[in-house]
């Protein structure tokens, strides 16, 4: 399990690496308009900013452009803009290019934890997911915004979970305890036998109190169909709720 986990010291706060997987299809899409009506995957989201990615075929868009178009989420959408601050190949790295009231409490809703749940799909459960970890016992995921891990011992004793929601990331890990922070950086790694994403996360100095009851809350409401409630009381405990 050492591969999942990658410690890089700075000069300011620790910067944690994991290697986890991913999951290769997503309903989270973002379609542009005007001269640009291509579709692109929401590879993240926050209420602040997305990366889309292109499956096929190239761009001509580069720092500093606006792009402007609709997000997709299984029946629901909005309109936004956004300013290019990255372009890496396919990827385009957004900030939303609205910051009002209005704007905020558009996009809160949008990904607000009902939303997320309606979206989310039992992976550990899935036919779909071929190669996934033996160790790997609970795998959640709501397309680009929300993905939850709990990972077991060889003897069936749970031993760590993270839960990514939205920007934020939270860890708890048998023998170190708790963790917070925001993600970094994603980016995905394709081997021959299974698709895997890349997470830099930052660390918080200490544990981030509203992080966790954010996570506290998905946890609560997450359907039985999910989650066994042995494995709800791990979360739940392990986080201090």
């Amino acid at each position: 399990m050492e591969r999942h986990l990658n410690l890089i010291k700075t000069g300011y706060k620790d910067v944690e690496k994991r290697i986890l997987p991913r999951f290769p299809f997503t309903y989270l899409m973002f379609k542009g308009v005007k001269s640009d009506s291509r579709v692109f995957e929401v590879k993240d989201i926050s209420y602040t900013g997305m990366q889309l990615a292109l499956k096929n075929g190239g761009h001509s868009y580069i720092d500093g452009n606006e792009i402007e178009g609709e997000l997709h989420w299984r029946g629901k959408s909005l309109t936004t803009v956004g300013v290019i601050r990255w372009v890496s190949g396919s990827r385009l790295g957004i900030s939303f290019k609205e910051s009002g009231e209005v704007f905020q409490q558009e996009i809160r809703q949008f990904l607000c934890i009902e939303n997320i749940i309606s979206s989310m799909k039992p992976l550990h459960k899935s036919e779909m997911v071929l190669n996934r970890p033996s160790n790997l016992l609970v795998w959640l995921q709501a397309d680009g915004p929300v993905e939850i891990f709990v990972w077991q011992h060889n003897d069936g004793e749970l031993e760590k979970f993270q839960i990514i929601l939205l920007n934020i990331f939270v860890e708890w890990e048998d023998g170190k305890g708790i963790k917070t922070g925001n993600v970094l950086k994603k980016r995905d790694i394709d081997t021959p036998l299974i698709n895997e994403d890349e997470f830099l996360f930052q660390l918080d100095e200490g544990v981030e109190f509203s992080s966790i009851k954010w996570a506290l809350d998905l946890v609560a409401k997450l359907p039985e169909t999910f989650i066994s409630e042995q494995v709800r009381k791990f979360l739940t405990v392990k986080m201090g709720g």
